[in-house]
């Protein structure tokens, strides 16, 4: 079977891309990147420098027309999620109508516009998209379902944490892949058991093995239009029916709760470190540590808000310096630059204790080396590439499973 044609939207500085192409399967003919909320267009940059500026668009694809995006069977992305993001409490989150939330429906304009729309999607965002809003859990994923159900596509998703599969970042995202109604995969799926589907044999399950389930999936309806659903899904409960792992076809869910099954090799943090390579600016210096100390540790205190208010704070404590023996924490946006932060990674060294650099963050997403060191790049923007970043070895796991199952079903 020849390659499969891909496009590729909000980019950043290409792991989805990074893990398509070590299957040797895939051929990006498209790609888009553009950060709306700065001058320089640094990620893009960097994509342009690793993958070359030909077909790739750095302008904001809501204004991009559809007939200048080439075919392809396959659109990827991971779609902007800072309205779900898990640095913002779900109060201030404005889910689809947030305003990066919308280029959501940049995705649908170029599947409803297209003559010949991908026959497979395969979509990233936070686990929270799941449960978002606060108001409405899991409305914002029924409206997704949904408008993809009308555009003629079947959906399976599943929440994966990396450091489950042995990858050395503990970092949860949920993972969508949609079938046109035109492909064999989407006619396996109308004919299989759901639980089967969804635990054994399935793209994700094939991909990522899960434990036994002994409960049956819950199946429920997604009824009505979607500025109906958007109105009234889900108004009355506390939680969102959505589960971490499901499918939805004919306007059908079928969902359950899973774990994951796995017993091979696991990389922990002491083993993506580097030695002897780091420089003094990554070190802490001892005056500094105990602004560490206090931020990582358990805090019980009287605060005020701005308005006067007072009240009561609490938090626990977290492991300091970070254990070398496990999988990373997740690294956030702001895991750069020197200032203390109760987020950043710390590590203990024989010279001393240190944050993680560039080259090591890049190593917890399993990305190459250097990848994202460009001139004109800051330490503290590769930091924060790597936490918008997914872990390349999810997609690659899984887009090696989507391509063996075209294979087999068409």
């Amino acid at each position: 079977m020849k390659k499969l044609r891909v496009i590729e939207l909000f980019a950043g500085v290409g792991g989805f891309r990074l893990g398509l192409e070590k299957t040797a399967n895939y051929k990006v003919v498209w790609s888009n990147q553009w950060e709306p909320s700065t001058k320089t267009q640094h990620a893009s940059k960097v994509y342009e420098a690793r993958f070359g500026s030909k077909n790739h668009s750095n302008q904001d694809i809501a204004e991009v027309p559809v007939n200048e995006i080439p075919d392809a069977e396959v659109l990827v992305g991971g779609f902007p999620c800072q309205d779900y993001s898990v640095a913002t409490t779900l109060q201030n989150s404005k889910g689809l109508i947030g305003k990066k939330g919308v280029l959501w429906w940049s995705i649908h304009r170029i599947l409803s516009e297209k003559e010949n729309p991908p026959k497979y999607l395969f979509l990233e965002n936070v686990d929270r998209l799941l449960k978002s809003p606060s108001t409405q859990r899991g409305r914002d994923f029924a409206i997704i379902l949904k408008s993809l159900e009308e555009l003629g596509y079947a959906v399976e998703w599943r929440v994966i944490n990396a450091a489950d599969y042995g990858m050395p970042q503990r970092r949860r995202r949920v993972f969508l892949l949609a079938y046109h109604q035109s492909t064999s995969i989407y006619k396996n799926l109308q004919e299989s058991n759901a639980a089967d589907w969804m635990l054994t044999t399935g793209v994700v399950a094939s991909a990522f093995p899960l434990a036994e389930n002994p409960k049956p999936p819950t199946i429920f309806n997604i009824e009505g239009d979607l500025v109906h659903i958007s109105e009234n899904f889900n108004t009355s409960e506390k939680l969102s029916p959505f589960e971490n792992t499901g499918i939805f076809i004919e306007g059908n869910v079928f969902t359950t709760k899973t774990l994951p099954k796995y017993e091979g090799p696991k990389t922990v943090l002491g083993d993506i470190l580097q030695n002897g390579e780091v420089t003094e600016d990554f070190f802490i210096q001892k005056a500094d540590i105990s602004k560490w100390e206090y931020l990582k540790g358990g805090k019980k205190e009287t605060r005020t808000a701005r308005n006067g208010f007072t009240y009561q704070y609490s938090e626990g404590s977290m492991v300091f310096p970070d254990a070398l023996d496990n999988s990373s924490r997740t690294i956030i946006t702001g895991e750069g630059g020197k200032s203390a932060s109760r987020f950043k990674h710390v590590i203990r060294t024989k010279k001393g204790l240190r944050r993680l650099t560039p080259v090591e963050l890049e190593r917890l997403n399993m990305f190459p080396d250097n990848h994202t060191k460009l001139e004109g790049i800051s330490d503290t923007k590769r930091a924060f590439f790597m936490g918008n970043a997914l872990v390349v070895g999810v997609v690659e796991k899984v887009a090696a499973s989507l391509f063996e199952k075209i294979g087999s079903n068409g």
